[in-house]
């Protein structure tokens, strides 16, 4: 359990820093109370890392004798990933890339206008549905799912959910003064290798 807590806690802490459900959260904490934000921003990344973990003991149960290939799925999933954001980085400009805030800044605004209830109870939903919204289909939803599919499901829970309320407490925390000084290139450098370890990592244990 220990090895599926500290994989789920690097993988998630390391890939959300700068993402874009990252800099929602600093939006938002900018605009109204941080710990309404903080509240809704990680019960809606609990919510997805919950659903991933389920998605993934799912494949893992339909692939009940396929054990092997679902092995080798994860690896070439992880070294996949991290070949890819290692691309990305590279083509990525060396000054920090403002292309991820300016999505967060039109979710956020597209929100506005469509609800102008500023009840707290409003404001712990839009946290929770923006940050929902966004985290859907991205790679730490499939590397969670990846990670359930092949250890211990409450290790990987714990530690992706813990990953995120250490990100989502950064943002609102701290995100007025790092909000502009996070290099995405750095990050998604940092990223690419850890995928890329985790690759690896799976590949001798499997072994």
């Amino acid at each position: 359990m220990l090895t599926a807590f500290t994989a789920g806690l690097l993988l998630i802490t390391i890939s959300e820093l700068g993402d874009k459900t990252f800099f929602i959260a600093v939006i938002l904490s900018m605009q109204h109370s941080r710990r309404v934000v903080f509240a809704g921003v990680t019960a809606a990344l609990a919510a997805m890392t919950v659903l991933s973990v389920i998605f993934g003991q799912i494949l893992s149960t339909l692939t009940q004798g396929s054990k092997l290939y679902v092995h080798y799925g994860e690896i070439v999933l992880f070294i996949a990933f991290g070949l890819k954001l290692l691309y990305d980085a590279s083509k990525m400009p060396v000054a920090c890339d403002t292309e991820v805030i300016e999505e967060a800044k039109e979710a956020v605004e597209k929100a506005d206008l469509d609800s102008q209830q500023k009840s707290l109870w409003s404001m712990l939903l839009k946290s929770f549905v923006l940050t929902f919204i966004a985290e859907w289909g991205d790679r730490t939803q499939i590397a969670t799912i990846a990670l359930a599919a092949s250890n211990n499901p409450m290790g990987v829970t714990l530690g992706a959910i813990l990953g995120h309320a250490i990100c989502a407490a950064i943002a609102v925390i701290g995100g007025r003064l790092i909000a502009g000084k996070i290099s995405e290139r750095q990050i998604t450098f940092l990223g690419g290798f850890l995928f890329i370890i985790f690759g690896i990592v799976a590949a001798i244990e499997g072994s």
